[in-house]
């Protein structure tokens, strides 16, 4: 298929730039794969589509304060956005300077914290930092939350808690797993009354679930991989479903990367899989997600799951119905 087949335009005044005071209160797109027509309604009423026996799958990772902000060698302002740690104190990262980037280059980000380009990978630098103390504390100091560039305005305190699910509990994403923003105690209160199971997996989002598509032929595109897991009481729930509803794509590609020969595995490691039209998915029957970019591999994993005809047509429809987009924007479930 053509990147250009996931194109689409949307009024900019659309884009969320802050959360919703009450989560819940979202809008909820109720696709169904066999039915032409859609539905919205409060995302808080989402338990009235779920059975006794279902299995909600989650994402647990935790964002990271993952953005600093800096001076380079010459004064010049510079931006680090940290991406995956290659080793101890190194990491691989975006980096926005008005000069380009040379190994050797420094970055000031404070009187205790400096960076250092050591290398380059796929012409992303490698930086390795010195720093006094701790380098969580580093992080709690210095680091912005890693608030997407859509998103015109800079971090906030409340950020810090609304861009965070309330699954999140193991530290390591540089981007939230934005499907998960919607969920509310008194939500998992209702589900948990019906009879569904909630289990958690983790997969650390990382530059592989936001990196851009340049091919013009999406099959040519790579993923960069993103370190997952997936323990055994959360498998065992998994395999024995009446249906398993993903929320968001990152726990979609857990799931589809841990099934082998029939049935859900245990473990931890980390994965590339590219999800696209054509795609035979072998786990998820359902899916809980946020609208995404055009041309993303968040919308082509969405369109292979939902149909690429029927989730252009769903866009469509969240469009002219002023549905919010993108992190802090409405959603949709998919069956």
């Amino acid at each position: 298929m053509q990147l250009a087949d996931f194109d689409f335009s949307y009024p900019e005044e659309q884009i969320a730039q802050f959360p919703l005071k009450e989560r819940d209160q979202s809008k909820l797109l109720i696709v169904d794969r066999k039915k032409e027509d859609f539905s919205l309604c409060d995302f808080y009423d989402i338990h009235h589509f779920f059975e006794e026996g279902d299995v909600l799958v989650v994402n647990n990772t935790q964002v990271m304060k993952a953005r600093f902000f800096g001076k380079t060698n010459t004064g010049g302002s510079a931006e680090i956005f940290l991406l995956s740690e290659v080793s101890e104190d190194t990491w691989k990262c975006l980096v926005k300077t008005s000069k380009k980037n040379n190994i050797g280059n420094i970055i000031r980000i404070a009187d205790d914290c400096v960076g250092e380009v050591v290398a380059f990978h796929e012409e992303v630098p490698i930086l390795h930092f010195f720093y006094a103390g701790e380098w969580s504390s580093i992080l709690e100091k210095y680091g912005h939350i890693p608030l997407p560039p859509y998103i015109k305005r800079q971090d906030s305190k409340e950020d810090t808690k609304a861009y965070q699910t309330i699954f999140a509990h193991k530290e390591g994403a540089v981007a939230a797993p934005t499907a998960g923003l919607h969920f509310t105690n008194r939500v998992l209160t209702l589900l948990e009354n019906k009879g569904v199971h909630v289990v958690p997996v983790t997969l650390h989002v990382g530059y592989g679930t936001f990196q851009p598509v340049r091919c013009e032929k999406i099959e040519d595109h790579h993923m960069h991989s993103e370190r997952f897991e997936l323990s055994l009481p959360s498998a065992i729930h998994i395999n024995k479903a009446k249906r398993v509803i993903a929320i968001g794509t990152t726990s979609v590609r857990v799931l589809e990367s841990s099934w082998i020969r029939g049935e859900v595995r245990p473990g931890e490691g980390s994965t590339d899989l590219f999800i696209y039209p054509g795609f035979q998915f072998k786990v998820t029957q359902g899916m809980v997600t946020n609208f995404h970019q055009p041309r993303s591999t968040l919308l082509m994993l969405v369109s292979a799951f939902g149909g690429v005809e029927k989730i252009k047509k769903a866009y469509h429809y969240a469009i002219s119905h002023n549905c919010r987009l993108f992190s802090y924007g409405d959603c949709m479930l998919i069956l």
